[in-house]
């Protein structure tokens, strides 16, 4: 008789999927400066303001949700990343209704003197990358239709990682 409290090998199928409507509702991130954080959310990527505790705590959202991030200076005030080689977020992923918006965001990158790190094109979708202010991953991206998602002759999912063209992209702002 097996444990009925043991964890899922990795790899092997939970006995019962979760709901297939679970979404991740927002994430929360330690940040060292909270106005140098809003500066960026808000200010570079767009997000609302939808709630702020003084200079400890905001809560930014898209389209009016009551919030997508939460940014706190309860624990991390000051503080510095972590360093490589450590354990924790690797980023955050925000997802793009469409390819125009995305390359809104990289537009709005690109005024704000904002690097990335990297951008990819990944088969089923096409990403951005970069850090917040904090040292935080962020990924922004757009999912391309399921119809469009490469796959194996047998019919398995196989996504890629390619050059994403950027002059392409910003070339979708516009349109």
């Amino acid at each position: 008789m097996s444990d009925p409290n043991a964890s899922p090998a990795a790899g092997s199928p939970a006995a019962r999927p979760i709901d297939p409507g679970v979404r991740i509702g927002h994430v929360h991130l330690k940040v060292a400066d909270l106005d140098r954080s809003l500066a960026f959310y808000c200010g570079v990527l767009g997000f609302e303001l939808m709630q702020r505790y003084g200079t400890q705590a905001a809560f930014v959202s898209a389209g009016g949700y009551h919030h997508h991030i939460g940014l706190n200076t309860w624990e991390s005030k000051g503080g510095s990343p972590p360093p490589p080689g450590t354990t924790g977020l690797y980023h955050v992923a925000i997802l793009y209704p469409t390819r125009a918006a995305l390359a809104d965001a990289l537009g709005r990158l690109a005024e704000a003197d904002i690097p990335l790190q990297g951008a990819s094109d990944h088969g089923v979708s096409e990403a951005l990358y970069l850090s917040d202010p904090d040292g935080n991953g962020i990924e922004l991206y757009v999912d391309r239709p399921t119809d469009q998602w490469p796959r194996t002759p047998d019919g398995e999912l196989q996504m890629v990682t390619r050059r994403l063209d950027l002059q392409d992209l910003l070339a979708a702002r516009s349109a």
